[in-house]
């Protein structure tokens, strides 16, 4: 993750909130940034969900606040960054999901070019 410009992270929501697995990546994820101050500051982040029915908000907003605490530059969209289905595969099908996933990757893509625009013109002396 310090080496990426941009993070995404993406969770099923299985009983209302992140996976188990996205839990516990979180919890190791702040004690290491806690212990490494600032390693994750102005990286640019995005938090998604495949949602069978409920919790997409819940899963979202858990990950999104992970990023915020870290002072990461989280990406939104045009509506809330998740996609339902029941099965595998399922959520391809969900066409309003997939464009804003689209829309959410044009979005994250255009301010990781600003921020190399920024960075190359040497506009960046603030830290």
């Amino acid at each position: 993750m310090t080496e990426a410009d941009g993070i995404i992270l993406g969770s099923p929501v299985y009983s209302a909130d992140v996976s188990a697995k996205m839990k516990a990546f979180l919890e190791r994820g702040g004690v290491i940034v806690a212990t490494n101050p600032g390693i994750l500051r102005h990286k640019v982040g995005a938090a998604v969900a495949a949602v069978r029915r409920g919790g997409g908000m819940t899963t979202v907003d858990t990950m999104n606040h992970f990023m915020l605490n870290k002072e990461m530059i989280v990406v939104g969209s045009t509506y809330w960054n998740m996609v339902y289905g029941k099965d595998i595969g399922d959520v391809l099908n969900d066409e309003e999901g997939m464009a804003n996933m689209k829309n959410l990757s044009e979005n994250m893509a255009w301010l990781l070019n600003q921020l190399k625009s920024y960075v190359m013109f040497g506009l960046d002396t603030m830290q």
